[in-house]
C-alpha cells in the first residue's frame, strides 16, 4: 500500500549534523570554501580541493559550455555526500552533481561553487559494484559506475542469461546515476527504451543532507503533494503537475496532472535538482538468444515513411517489440563512412532495423522480416539488404553510424562554427508534416543540414552545420522546429534533456505556468536553489 508521507532518513549522526549547523553560522558563501575545505577534513577526513588545477577539471561536460566552480569533492561513500551537501546546504554555497559528464545540455555544467563528483561512488556497503538477484531478476548498483560496465557485469554474473536493456549511445561514458538523472534511452522503440521504466528502488539525497529510500509504489503523492517528516518537523513537497505528451520525452521532471505521481517518477529524468542518486535497484531482462541485425537503403524519405508505417501495422502498433527502428535520413549518406557499401546507388536515405530471437530462429526471423520488406512495396531491393551478421560487417555499420555526427562537427569546425541540433518528438500521426516543415525551413536558409535519429519514436536530430554568417539564421531555424514540435503536440527533448543550454524550450513547450510548477518543486527542497543551479529553471 502506497502513503504521500515520507519519513527521511538520517545518513549521519545527530552530533555531526549539529556540527556542520555550527561551523555554517560563521561560514556561508564561496568566500568561505577555504575555511570549509579545513573543517571537513580535520572533524571528518572530508577531502574538499580547491586548488584551482584541479577545480578546473570538472567545470565542464560534453556540452562544451562555458563553466566555473571554486572547489571540488570526491565522495567514496553516501556519509561524505551528505557531510558536503549538508554543509552547502547550510552556508549558502551552490553545489552541483556531476557523473560521467557525457550530458550535452549542461546539466553537470557547474556556475559556481562546488562540484560533487561520482567518479569515486563505485561500490555499495559490502564492496560490490553491482549486487544480482537472478530469481528477483534485479541489479543493485551504486551511481559511479559506468553505465556500460553494470551491463558486462550483468550478463556475467547471471551466466548470461539477463541483461539490462537500457543502452544509449553515452553508455560507455555516462555513470549510472547520470542516466537516472537524465532518464536516458537507447535504440528500443516506447517507453521500455529508457531508464524509467527499468528502475525498481532508489536511495536519494535531498539537498539538505537527508536521504529517502524508496521502492516503486511506496510512495505516491496525494492531492499534488508529499509530506516529508523529519522527526516532529514536516513539510510539504508540491510534484509538478503541468500537461506532458505521452510519447517519448526528456523534457523537464516528470509530472501528475492528477496529483498522483510515484517518488521514483519524481527523480528520474529531473537532471539532479531535487537531489543525488546514491544507489539504485534496476530491473532485468531475459537476454535473448541472439539478434537479427539489418541496414538497407531506399529511394527517398517517402519510401522510408511508408516503411515505418508498414512496420507499425505489421507489428499492430506495438514498436516496443523491436529491439531498433533507426533512421539515416537527408543527406546522411555524404556524411557517412562506408557508404559505398551500405547506399545502393541512387539511394539517399538507410533504416537499421534489429530484432531479437526468443522462440524463433535467425533463419526464420531473417525469412519473415525479410518477407516484410520486400512487400512493403517501398522500393527496397533485395540486394540493397545488409545481414549485419559477422564481426565485419557490423564493425562496417558501426564505424558507418558513428562517423555521422562526427563527421557533421568536423565540418563546422573547419568553418570556425557548431553544429546546431534539435532532439524534438511528435506524435506519430504528426510526423510527415513536421518533417515536411522542418525540411522546407531548413532548406529556406540554404543551410548544410543531415537528419537521423529513432524513426520508431518519431525522434529524428536535424543537425545544421551553418558558416559564420548562418549562425543567427541557423539558431532561429532551430527555435521554429522547437515550436512547431509544441504546435503539433510534441516535445522538444526525447533524450537529451533541458540542461541549461534548452531552458527556454521548456518554456517554449509547455508555457509559463510549467516552468513556475517546477519552481515550487524545487523550492519546496530547496528554497535557495544550491544544488545543481539552472538545470531546468532558473530561481525566481
Amino acid at each position: 500500500m502506497s502513503d504521500f508521507h515520507i519519513k527521511l532518513r538520517r545518513v549521519l549522526t545527530n552530533e555531526e549534523y549539529q556540527a556542520v549547523d555550527q561551523f555554517a553560522l560563521s561560514h556561508r558563501g564561496v568566500e568561505a570554501l577555504p575555511a570549509w575545505a579545513g573543517f571537513l577534513k580535520a572533524q571528518f577526513n572530508v577531502a574538499l580541493e580547491i586548488d584551482p588545477d584541479i577545480v578546473v577539471g570538472f567545470a565542464t561536460d560534453s556540452s562544451n559550455l562555458p563553466g566555473k566552480a571554486q572547489a571540488v569533492c570526491r565522495p567514496g561513500s553516501a556519509r561524505e555526500c551528505a557531510l558536503v551537501f549538508r554543509a552547502c546546504f547550510k552556508a549558502g554555497i551552490p553545489f552541483l552533481v556531476s557523473g560521467g559528464r557525457s550530458n550535452l545540455t549542461g546539466s553537470a555544467t557547474p556556475d559556481g561553487g562546488v562540484v560533487i563528483s561520482a567518479v569515486r561512488l563505485l561500490t555499495l556497503d559490502k564492496g560490490d559494484t553491482v549486487r544480482i538477484d537472478a530469481s528477483a531478476r534485479t541489479a543493485e548498483c551504486a551511481p559511479g559506475v559506468i553505465l556500460e560496465d553494470i551491463r558486462r557485469l550483468v550478463l556475467t554474473q547471471s551466466g548470461d542469461r539477463l541483461m539490462y536493456p537500457v543502452d544509449p549511445t553515452s553508455r560507455a561514458d555516462a555513470s549510472v546515476g547520470g542516466t537516472l538523472a537524465c532518464n536516458a534511452s537507447g535504440f528500443v522503440p516506447g517507453s521500455s527504451g529508457a531508464t524509467r521504466d527499468w528502475v525498481e528502488s532508489i536511495d536519494v539525497l535531498l539537498p539538505n543532507g537527508l536521504a529517502i529510500e524508496a521502492r516503486r509504489g511506496q510512495y505516491v503523492s496525494q492531492a499534488g503533494r508529499f509530506i516529508l517528516e523529519d522527526g516532529p518537523a514536516a513539510f510539504e513537497w508540491p510534484v509538478p503537475g503541468y500537461a506532458r505528451p505521452s510519447i517519448k520525452n526528456a523534457g523537464g521532471p516528470f509530472s501528475a496532472p492528477d496529483g498522483a505521481m510515484d517518488l521514483i517518477d519524481l527523480i528520474i529524468g529531473s537532471e539532479g535538482i531535487f537531489g543525488m542518486v546514491l544507489g539504485c535497484r534496476l530491473k532485468l531482462a531475459d537476454k535473448p538468444a541472439g539478434f537479427l541485425d539489418l541496414f538497407f537503403s531506399l529511394p527517398s524519405e517517402d519510401d522510408a515513411l511508408a516503411f515505418r508505417e508498414h512496420v507499425s501495422q505489421h507489428v499492430k502498433g506495438d514498436l516496443s517489440g523491436l529491439g531498433a527502428l533507426e533512421y539515416f535520413g537527408v543527406n546522411s549518406a555524404q556524411h557517412m563512412d562506408h557508404r559505398e557499401l551500405l547506399f545502393k546507388e541512387g539511394h539517399s536515405v538507410g533504416i537499421y532495423l534489429q530484432m531479437s530471437l526468443r522462440d524463433q530462429s535467425l533463419e526464420d526471423v531473417a525469412e519473415e522480416w525479410m518477407t516484410v520488406i520486400l512487400e512493403s512495396g517501398c522500393h527496397v531491393q533485395e540486394e540493397a539488404i545488409m545481414l549485419l551478421d559477422d564481426e565485419r560487417s557490423w564493425k562496417i555499420f558501426m564505424e558507418a553510424r558513428h562517423s555521422l555526427p562526427a563527421n557533421a562537427l568536423e565540418v563546422t569546425q573547419h568553418r570556425g562554427t557548431f553544429t546546431i541540433m534539435t532532439d524534438t518528438v511528435v506524435p506519430p500521426e504528426r510526423f510527415r508534416e513536421f518533417l515536411a516543415f522542418a525540411h522546407a525551413t531548413i532548406s529556406a536558409q540554404k543551410l548544410d543540414y543531415v537528419a537521423f535519429g529513432h524513426f520508431g519514436d518519431c525522434h529524428l536530430h536535424f543537425t545544421m552545420m551553418p558558416h559564420p554568417e548562418q549562425l543567427e539564421s541557423a539558431v532561429a531555424v532551430y527555435d521554429a522546429l522547437v515550436a512547431k514540435s509544441a504546435e503539433l503536440g510534441g516535445v522538444y527533448s526525447g533524450e537529451h534533456g533541458t540542461g541549461k543550454r534548452k531552458r527556454k524550450d521548456f518554456l517554449k513547450c509547455y508555457g509559463p505556468a510549467a516552468v513556475d510548477d517546477v519552481r515550487r518543486s524545487k523550492q519546496a527542497v530547496d528554497p535557495e536553489f544550491l544544488l545543481n543551479r539552472g538545470n531546468v529553471v532558473l530561481p525566481v
